[in-house]
Order: structure tokens, then C-alpha cells, then sequence
């Protein structure tokens, strides 16, 4: 079931048709497989490096294809529903790959993006702790000047691509003090005192591994750090405006995927002598389904439109992913309802989608603190 979209470009028209290409024969057919497996998929990591698409919103002058993020998020969604662990993975790269491009200085860039977007390398973005996740504020991991190089140490948990990762953008303390006593860094994964924990057990997403990883006095170059010290938390809450964007744009493929499904299959089942799509009740709850998956899709490319034009967009990517992420609960676990008894069996993938789909409630700060950074915007404009 593919989306009508509405794009700025030829040039994206054709982007659009060659994401669908991949989609269909290079990443669909695999996911179920390498789900039920717990398989990291790197190799479809290679695949949409070589076709460009780990660096869509970067500067071509780096190796990028300059895309505006209304395309860059559109191109995610597509990736999103045909496999839900690339998606979520490409989002948390290219946000991985934000903190230096935006704040990186010409000589960081030169020497650092061109092989961060150029396909052949993945990155983690290493924030959360065991004890610091929507608290940024309380993080213990500590980086201490040591002549020419920064040394690490602390622990970062819940990791996407922990372990596989080519590279970690990581934030930590360089100064007691709570909100600009943090600093940001680009950790190569070959760096020593760098490991990592045993993948996490998770109910969904099982294709994107998640560690802890550990930084046992991890020694890196001082020309690594982004930006200026104490700049870090600043640094990451700006990356996580994007990439929130990016998983609301993942929700919205799987919640697109499931109404696929959901719509495919009440054509096919028939009861009472007739397919279960005539029975008023079915399509309500179907026209429900892609009233809510329509909706946040706009929400997302409000959004995402704001940003391309230089405006805030700090509200609008919270209700974003705050819409977004509930519609994919939502239409997952109708779709789920749809097929009925096949729903809750693993012959078809609508059970899949909605255990994928609670995760992104929670991960890039949680539906709740989602609501904390749309209420303090909206009562500090109203002021």
C-alpha cells in the first residue's frame, strides 16, 4: 500500500522511487527472518550506505545529498515500514552525526563527516545512563583533560547499535556543575577501554541490538570534542529535537504498515458469507486506522517543515513524536484486532508491529516528558 506523498522535487521523486526499490527487495523480505533471530542487520546498513541514504540531510560538500528533512523524513517512513529495526537504526545514526555537523568546526568536518555519511560507517548515540535517561542533568560519566587527549569513564545504557557501531557521540561531565558541566565528544568504537554489555532482552525491535556500553578510562584525542565544554547539554537536547522527528516518522511507517496489513487482510477473510471489509463495523475501525496514520504524518511534516525554513520547531517536534507514537499503538494493536486469533500468532506480522510500536512511546524521552516540553514551551510564549 503505498502513500500518495507530496514531494518539494523531482529530485526527491526519484529518490522516493529508488528508497521503494530497496524497501521491496532488499529490506522487506528479510525483516521477519532476522527479528525472530535477534540478527543485527548490518548488511542492510551497507545497502542504503552504497545507495546514499546514511547521509540524506547532510552537506554535499561532505558527501551528503543536502535533502530537506520533509524528504530525509518521508524517505524514514518508507524504510520504517518495510523494516522497523533499519528505520529506527538510520534515524538514531543520522542523529548520531548531527551534534558534529551542526557544531563541529570546519576541521572536524573535513576530517570526521565525510566517512560518518559515507556509508560504510554506523553510528550510537551514547546519552542515557542507568541513573540519568529523561535526567540528563544527573549524568556521572566524567571526561578529564589530560594534556592533549580527554579520558573517559562511566557507563551509557540502552544504546542503539551498542557493539556495532563505527563510532559513539558521546556526552559526558566535565564540570561539577549540573547543566553546563557536560560535554560532548566523537568516540571512535576502536578505542580502548571501550566495551560493552550483552544485548538487552526487549520485547520488539529484537534486530537492533541495545547495550550497555563502558568507557573504562577510553583516551581520545582533545581535537574530538564538539563544540566548546560545557556545551553538551545544549548539544543533545538540540540533536534530540531532530530525532525526535525521526522516530515519529519511523511510528508513522509502522502504524502504515499495519493498516497495510490490517486492510489487505479483511478483504481476504471471509465471514457470514461475505469478507469481514463489508461489515460497516470493519470499515470504521479501519477509516479510524488511516485517519490516525494520516494525521501523524502531517504532524510530523508541520514539523519537519519548520526546521527546513530555520524556525523553531522545539514544540512541534515533541507533539510530533507525541502523536505519532501513540497513533502507532494505536493502529497496531487494532490491526492486530482486525486479524483477529491470526493477529496474536506470528504467521503474520501484525503482532510484530505492535510490540515495535510501544518502544517508540518510550525511547528519544517518553510520551510523558514529551508533554513536560510542550506544556514549558507553551506557558513560556504565552507569558
Amino acid at each position: 500500500m503505498n502513500v500518495d506523498r507530496l514531494l518539494p522535487t523531482e529530485e526527491s521523486s526519484e529518490l522516493l522511487g529508488l528508497v521503494r526499490e530497496l524497501c521491496e527487495h532488499e529490506l522487506a523480505p528479510h525483516a521477519a527472518q532476522a527479528e525472530e533471530a535477534e540478527r543485527f542487520p548490518r548488511e542492510a546498513f551497507r545497502t542504503l550506505g552504497k545507495a546514499g541514504l546514511l547521509g540524506l540531510p547532510y552537506d554535499e560538500q561532505y558527501g551528503g545529498a543536502a535533502q530537506p528533512y520533509e524528504v530525509y523524513l518521508q524517505m524514514l517512513e518508507e524504510i520504517a515500514a518495510a523494516w522497523m529495526s533499519v528505520g529506527v537504526g538510520l534515524s538514531v545514526h543520522t542523529m548520531t552525526c548531527y551534534a558534529l555537523s551542526k557544531f563541529g568546526t570546519d576541521e572536524q568536518k573535513a576530517r570526521l563527516l565525510p566517512d560518518m555519511i559515507g556509508g560504510e560507517l554506523l553510528g550510537a548515540y551514547a546519552l542515557s545512563e542507568p541513573q540519568a535517561g529523561s535526567d540528563i542533568s544527573s549524568m556521572t560519566t566524567k571526561a578529564v583533560r589530560d594534556g592533549d587527549s580527554y579520558v573517559l569513564t562511566g557507563t551509557k545504557s540502552w544504546i542503539t547499535h551498542g557493539s556495532h557501531a563505527d563510532f559513539y557521540t558521546t556526552f559526558a561531565r566535565t564540570s561539577p556543575d549540573p547543566k553546563h558541566g557536560i560535554s560532548a565528544f566523537h568516540v571512535p568504537a576502536g578505542s580502548a577501554g571501550l566495551s560493552f554489555g550483552a544485548p538487552e532482552r526487549k520485547m520488539g525491535l529484537t534486530g537492533s541490538t541495545t547495550t550497555l556500553v563502558n568507557f573504562d578510562g577510553v583516551r581520545i584525542p582533545a581535537s574530538n570534542l564538539i563544540g566548546a565544554e560545557g556545551e553538551g547539554m545544549h548539544i543533545a537536547l538540540s540533536a534530540l529535537d531532530s530525532g525526535r522527528l525521526g522516530i515519529a516518522a519511523c511510528a508513522t511507517g509502522l502504524a502504515q504498515a499495519a493498516l497495510g496489513v490490517a486492510a489487505s487482510y479483511s478483504q481476504e477473510r471471509k465471514q457470514f458469507g461475505q469478507a469481514i471489509a463489508d461489515f460497516q463495523g470493519m470499515q470504521f475501525l479501519l477509516a479510524d486506522m488511516a485517519a490516525a496514520v494520516e494525521s501523524a504524518r502531517s504532524t510530523y511534516l508541520t514539523a519537519a517543515r519548520r526546521r527546513d525554513l530555520g524556525r523553531p520547531f522545539t514544540q512541534q517536534a515533541a507533539i510530533a513524536k507525541l502523536v505519532c507514537t501513540d497513533a502507532a499503538m494505536k493502529v497496531t494493536t487494532d490491526a492486530v484486532q482486525v486479524l483477529g486469533g491470526y493477529g496474536y500468532t506470528r504467521d503474520f506480522p501484525a503482532e510484530r508491529y505492535m510490540r515495535e510500536a510501544k518502544v517508540t512511546q518510550i525511547f528519544e524521552g517518553t510520551n510523558q516528558i514529551q508533554r513536560l516540553v510542550i506544556s514549558r514551551d507553551l506557558l513560556r510564549s504565552a507569558r
